[in-house]
C-alpha cells in the first residue's frame, strides 16, 4: 500500500539544499531562511514559489533527491489549482515515486504477480473475495487512473482521437470511483487512510490537472499538438468547475 510518507522522509540535508538554492550565497537571506526553518520547519521553505524554477535550472538543483524534487513540483502544481492539503501533495508524490519504478504501475502490490494494463480489469476485481486484495485493488484503481491521466494525458487524447479510446473524463471517473471505494473499505479506517482517499476522490480532477502541468513541464516540454491544446482547454473548464 502506498502511504503519504514522502514528506516525513525529507532530511536536514534536504532543508540545507533548499536554503542554499533560495539564499543564492546572500548571507542575510540565508539567516532569514534559517530562522524560517527553525520556526516553521521544512514546510516554511517548501512552499517558496521560487523553488520549482530553481530546482530545474540552478546547478545545485541536481543534488536534490527524487522525493524532494517531485514533492516540490507536485506541491506547487497543486497550489496553482487551489489544492492546499499537504497530505494530498505527499500522497500524490508517493504515487509518482512508486510508479516510476519498473513494473510497479501495473501491479497492486510488489508481492502480487497479476499485471493490470487496463482500468477495466481493476474495476472487475474491486470485490475480490480476499478483503485485503479487494482493498489494494480499489486503491490501485485510483492510483493507476491518476498516474495515466496525470502523467500521460497526451497519449490518452491521441488514442481517443485516432482509435476511439476513452477520454480524460473516463479516467477521472474511474479514479474517483477507485478512491471512493477504497475509502469505504474497512481496511482504510484500520490503516488511517479513509479521509485521505475520500479527499483524493473528491478532488481527483484537480489532482490530475496538477499532474498534467508537471508532465507538460518535465516530461514533454516541447510538445505542441491539437490534442494537447484541446486537453488543456477541457482541463481548464474542469478545474473551474471543480474549484
Amino acid at each position: 500500500m502506498i502511504l503519504a510518507s514522502t514528506h516525513q522522509h525529507l532530511t536536514r540535508g534536504d532543508a540545507q539544499l533548499l536554503i542554499r538554492l533560495l539564499a543564492r550565497d546572500a548571507a542575510n537571506e540565508r539567516e532569514q531562511l534559517e530562522d524560517r526553518l527553525r520556526e516553521g520547519g521544512i514546510d516554511g521553505l517548501l512552499d517558496d514559489e521560487r523553488l520549482p524554477s530553481l530546482l530545474m535550472r540552478h546547478a545545485h538543483g541536481g543534488g536534490a533527491s527524487l522525493e524532494l524534487f517531485f514533492y516540490v513540483m507536485v506541491r506547487h502544481a497543486l497550489l496553482r489549482v487551489g489544492v492546499t492539503d499537504r497530505a494530498l501533495a505527499d500522497y500524490v508524490t508517493a504515487v509518482l515515486v512508486h510508479f516510476g519504478a519498473r513494473g510497479r504501475a501495473t501491479r497492486i502490490d510488489e508481492a502480487d504477480d497479476q499485471v493490470y494494463d487496463a482500468l477495466a480489469g481493476l474495476l472487475g476485481d474491486v470485490n475480490d473475495r480476499d478483503a485485503k486484495r479487494a482493498f489494494l485493488v480499489r486503491a490501485h484503481l485510483g492510483n493507476y487512473a491518476l498516474w495515466l491521466s496525470g502523467m500521460y494525458p497526451d497519449l490518452i487524447e491521441h488514442r481517443r482521437w485516432r482509435r476511439g479510446g476513452p477520454d480524460i473524463d473516463y479516467y477521472d471517473e474511474m479514479g474517483r470511483r477507485g478512491f471512493l471505494l477504497a475509502s469505504d473499505h474497512q481496511m482504510a479506517s484500520q490503516n488511517g487512510v479513509a479521509e485521505l482517499y475520500a479527499a483524493a476522490a473528491a478532488r481527483f480532477t484537480l489532482l490530475r490537472a496538477a499532474l498534467n502541468e508537471v508532465s507538460d513541464t518535465l516530461l514533454f516540454p516541447h510538445v505542441t499538438s491539437p490534442e494537447r491544446l484541446m486537453r488543456q482547454v477541457r482541463t481548464s473548464f474542469g478545474v473551474l468547475r471543480a474549484g
